[in-house]
């Protein structure tokens, strides 16, 4: 029995390698009439659409002319517990988190809560054009249960994990090293691996867990090493010295991780801002990815990640939106701010680079650049569609934009949830049809 085929019609842009500038045409393959051949979930063939469409003459045509097709977004860093947190005004990251995040994640206690809140999670990271998202869960084995189901039903390629934290957060939000241990071990042989989900595992930060607990994450890291590992880093200087208060005897907040033993090319460190230069140096040696998050350093006042400084040590940073303190589930308006965070350290971002980042780059950060992130054969058939003209503002810029960097520039700028014409996940549309 033949597979149904589709062919997606519309004007095809993937990467293969990061663009060094706007004549780096050796990185990116742009066809302005091309297609894209899906079925089973799976990129058959990537051409033009006059080749493709005499190659599989049966299969249904979508025609998304003149919309651009990408591959689907990729979000590195955010907080599914934080759906009803983002926009909660005015404070720095430790207030913050006690006055608003914490007594939010204590209702993911409640089996029914979490389901509810990952259905509208999930629509939200669709009607935005992310397809893969790395999210921390709560404390609770019952966020992350809800999680992966929510992504399973969707078939989506999603990796997250619940914190690990059992001090300095309210009661209702604090587990044990032995059971948060014991908890992580069953999600991971429940969800990692399985369909599309992947596991992560996360003690949310050095703050909120113990020198035991920390001991069982690197437990889990050495018997699972196949899981992502995710955490924050040097977001926020008063974080910073209540880690040194905490962890005497650490060289420095990354030493905190790596005296256990979590640092891996596996491991992604959110924020990562105020590092000192052996931090770098362990950055650079091991791998581990740092994750700069522009709308949440913007929102908390936190500080201005250095991309320019660590690419030059060979790290490799993913970038994400941080949802909630976060102010955007876009990915444009991620890349928006981030172009504003660089520019005030004289430091730029090209278009071509920066769509690249949130699509391919943020894959190889994952290690996941044969799955997802390109739009070539044999790829997982997650594709967004993007309308440069979705409003009238972007109209009119559009009527005097004559490059395709100046197109994409239009969207990074002024585009966000209705640049989206479609999202298509494993090949399937998640948007209604307009």
């Amino acid at each position: 029995m033949t597979s149904k085929q589709t062919l997606l019609r519309g004007r095809v842009l993937s990467f293969t390698a990061e663009p060094q500038g706007a004549d780096d045409t050796s990185a990116y393959e742009f066809i302005e009439d091309g297609a894209l051949l899906v079925a089973d979930g799976m990129i058959l063939a990537k051409g033009s659409y006059g080749d493709l469409a005499q190659q599989a003459a049966e299969a249904e045509v979508i025609d998304h002319r003149p919309n651009i097709l990408m591959a689907g977004f990729i979000d590195t860093h955010l907080h599914f517990p934080q759906v009803q947190v983002i926009a909660s005004w005015g404070s720095q990251l430790l207030e913050w988190l006690n006055n608003y995040t914490f007594p939010e994640e204590t209702r993911f206690a409640d089996a029914g809560h979490s389901a509810e809140m990952a259905g509208h999670f999930f629509d939200l990271l669709t009607a935005h054009g992310t397809t893969t998202a790395v999210a921390y869960c709560s404390v609770h084995k019952t966020s992350a249960e809800a999680y992966f189901d929510e992504a399973a039903r969707r078939n989506m390629r999603m990796i997250g994990g619940k914190v690990l934290m059992d001090r300095n957060a309210p009661e209702g939000l604090l587990d044990t090293p032995v059971s948060g241990y014991d908890d992580t071990k069953e999600l991971i042989a429940k969800y990692h691996g399985k369909g599309r989900g992947l596991y992560a595992i996360t003690p949310r930060f050095a703050i909120t867990s113990t020198p035991d607990q920390m001991e069982m994450a690197g437990a889990l890291v050495k018997e699972h090493p196949d899981c992502y590992v995710q955490t924050h880093l040097s977001e926020n200087h008063d974080e910073i010295a209540f880690t040194a208060e905490l962890y005497p005897q650490a060289r420095d907040y990354l030493d905190v991780y790596q005296s256990y033993g979590l640092l891996t090319p596996k491991m992604l460190l959110g924020h990562s801002i105020h590092l000192q230069p052996r931090e770098i140096d362990a950055l650079a040696e091991t791998k581990a990815k740092p994750v700069f998050c522009p709308t949440s350093n913007l929102f908390l006042g936190s500080g201005l990640f250095d991309d320019a400084g660590l690419r030059s040590r060979g790290i490799t940073n993913a970038i994400a939106t941080d949802i909630g303190a976060g102010t955007s589930y876009s990915m444009l308006q991620t890349l928006n701010e981030g172009y504003k965070v660089l520019q005030l350290q004289n430091q730029k971002l090209h278009p071509l680079r920066a769509f690249h980042w949130i699509t391919r780059g943020n894959a190889v950060a994952l290690g996941l650049e044969d799955k997802v992130g390109t739009l070539e054969a044999g790829t997982e058939a997650d594709i967004v569609v993007l309308d440069s003209r979705a409003t009238h503002a972007m109209e009119l810029r559009m009527q005097r934009a004559g490059t395709l960097s100046e197109e994409l520039f239009i969207l990074q700028t002024l585009g966000d949830d209705r640049s989206i014409a479609q999202t298509y996940v494993a090949g399937q549309p998640m948007k209604p049809a307009a």
